[in-house]
């Protein structure tokens, strides 16, 4: 099993995923080969610390300011952590998901909500027009919780 899937079904919960898109990074660099390629860029699994300070330096944003900043606004992030659905997107204009940070966190009985249900991964994606967006599911029922593509609500809520 890769490190992204383990980080995916929950089981690497000190670590954290970046997605970058290939413009980000140099294809002929050492990045590229520390992650796993997905359609328009590459996920890095990393340690907590040393993802947030790869982040930083690769964004310029602290990433955990990045995220609070994020969770205001809810859409879809790709379970893969390859993309995203801008919420401020439109049909004839070019949304494109620049990064994403995400971590998991292990299931917690006692906070109630989603963390009851199973461990729940946590993104947070940046998009070309500059909007900020975050998306949240618990491992194993991707499809019954956060926002499910074309909808802006989690699917929990509604």
């Amino acid at each position: 099993m890769s490190k992204l899937e383990e980080f995916l079904a929950g089981e690497r919960t000190d670590d954290v995923a970046l997605f970058l898109t290939h413009e980000y990074l140099d294809s002929q660099g050492k990045l590229p080969n520390l992650g796993e390629e997905v359609e328009n860029g590459y996920v890095l699994v990393v340690d907590g610390d040393d993802g947030r300070r790869a982040f930083a330096a690769g964004t310029g944003m602290d990433a955990m300011e990045f995220a609070q900043q994020a969770t205001g606004t809810k859409s879809h992030v790709e379970r893969d952590l390859g993309g995203g659905e801008c919420p401020n997107r439109e049909p004839d204009e070019n949304h494109q998901t620049r990064f994403i940070f995400a971590f998991a966190e292990e299931r917690n009985e006692s906070v109630g909500g989603l963390y009851e249900r199973g461990d729940v991964v946590h993104a947070y994606a940046h998009c070309t027009c500059g909007t900020d967006y975050s998306d949240r599911w618990v491992v194993g029922e991707e499809g019954e919780t956060g926002v499910q593509p074309g909808e802006d609500e989690p699917a929990e809520a509604r």
